[in-house]
């Protein structure tokens, strides 16, 4: 039987369960980790929440999700980087070591200057996250996403923003369904190796066709990505921590969702 010690699913996936739920059938599946969204923290807070995740064996792998810093107006910038303050706060209250950031873009303005806004705004809450002890991580959005989602769309642009900035509390994450179609994927792969910052490795698959560009990823071995592929990269790069599923998905979230945490074992096991 394959070792589910590393992998890790995130409460986005299982998203019709509260965490409570989830915590219990995660740890009832053996799996190793969990990433809790922020949406899935219940009312008693992130501390409690981290204490019931631990207590059932699980570690909490990070949290999602800081980011969305460019705006046209400068209130909207501000307000923006005192949200991701407070998701610090959070993370640290929950015990994750790790914050991903989706970046954000507005479409009022060129993605030059979105990315510029980003790097600020990345810069103005480093010293919180250095000080709480919890790293960032940018995770660069499909370009189908450039629009409002993120202007960091390439692994090349999150290597050469995190390393314009250099902080050893700022890298990146590496989604397969964002970045699969790159020609340059297995050699900023190997940059991130090179510069000690790939920090997190996220699995699903693309369905052909895909039927919601948001709301339709599929289960690992049921679309067009070479998911062994991509992982022997990144082992090659040094990384060795969790596989982290996350799926977006109507169909999904609209069944069992412990068959479908099932089929999502049985998928890692297959073709991760």
């Amino acid at each position: 039987m394959k070792d589910l010690s590393r992998l890790c699913v995130h409460t986005i996936t299982t998203r019709p369960w509260p965490l409570a739920r989830a915590v219990e059938a995660f740890a009832d599946a053996s799996i190793g980790g969990m990433t809790v969204w922020r949406d899935a923290v219940p009312e008693e807070g992130p501390q409690q929440a981290g204490e019931r995740i631990r207590a059932a064996g699980l570690e909490v792998v990070s949290y999602c999700r800081g980011g969305f810093f460019p705006h046209t107006d400068a209130q909207k910038r501000q307000a923006a980087i005192d949200d991701n303050l407070a998701a610090l706060d959070e993370a640290a209250a929950l015990g994750a070591p790790l914050l991903v950031l989706v970046c954000g873009a507005a479409p009022g303005q060129s993605l030059e200057r979105s990315r510029q806004q980003i790097r600020a705004g990345i810069e103005a809450i480093l010293p919180r996250a250095q000080a709480l002890g919890v790293r960032l991580a940018i995770e660069p959005l499909h370009p189908m996403y450039a629009d409002t989602r993120s202007a960091i769309n390439t692994l090349r642009q999150a290597n050469e923003m995190a390393e314009a900035i250099k902080s050893p509390y700022l890298g990146v994450a590496v989604d397969v369904y964002h970045l699969w179609w790159d020609p340059e994927l297995e050699h900023q792969i190997a940059r991130c190796g090179e510069n000690a910052h790939l920090f997190a490795f996220h699995v699903c698959d693309w369905r052909v066709p895909t039927r919601d560009l948001l709301n339709d990823r599929g289960l690992m071995g049921e679309g067009c990505i070479n998911i062994r592929q991509i992982r022997k990269w990144v082992e090659d790069a040094g990384f060795d921590g969790f596989h982290e599923v996350e799926i977006f998905s109507m169909h999904y979230w609209n069944m069992d969702q412990a068959i479908f945490l099932k089929q999502i074992v049985q998928a890692y096991k297959e073709h991760v």
